[in-house]
């Protein structure tokens, strides 16, 4: 179960500073410095603060899936048979482990789980429904759509100040 921490006070800066992070998390902490008038060092407490707090939540690297042999996105809706605690979190926990899994997103409506899948093939994304669906005797059906065109791909937080706490 995720817990939410809570929120902490985002300033200006702190906002300036995420804006440049979240479009290259390389950028050297002194052209991070220059552009949002501080020193290096002073930028260096704040990125860690925010990583501290949370607010950062991973540096990592962004391939694109299809320059490796992972060209095929598919959506998945997924209802279940039962929304006991129990049953939800060993899906929640099924779906996480899955490596083609790269989101995963416990919702309300008709379906209770959306899943962003990426998989070089289809007969890869058909072992993929054999194990996570087809295996799992509390998954009651499950939709699949396949993206034709990546048009807008990111996780970039709209940042402003009436979004900080």
């Amino acid at each position: 179960m995720t817990v939410a921490k809570p929120a902490i006070e985002l300033d200006s800066f702190d906002l300036a500073i995420l804006a440049i992070l979240q479009k290259d998390n390389a950028t050297p902490q002194r052209l991070v410095g220059e552009a949002v008038n501080l020193s290096a060092p002073a930028v260096q407490r704040r990125i860690r603060r925010l990583e501290e707090a949370g607010v950062i939540a991973a540096n990592v690297a962004i391939v694109d899936p299809a320059r490796i042999g992972q060209a095929i996105t598919i959506f998945v809706e997924v209802e279940v048979v039962s929304e006991t605690a129990e049953l939800l979190d060993v899906a929640k926990r099924e779906f996480s482990a899955a490596p083609e899994v790269q989101q995963c997103y416990y919702v309300t409506g008709e379906a209770d789980f959306i899943l962003i899948v990426i998989v070089p093939t289809m007969a890869d994304y058909e072992a993929l429904t054999r194990r996570l669906f087809f295996s799992n005797n509390n998954v009651k059906k499950f939709r699949t759509f396949v993206a034709m065109d990546r048009v807008k791909v990111g996780l970039t937080v709209p940042l402003t100040p009436s979004g900080a706490a």
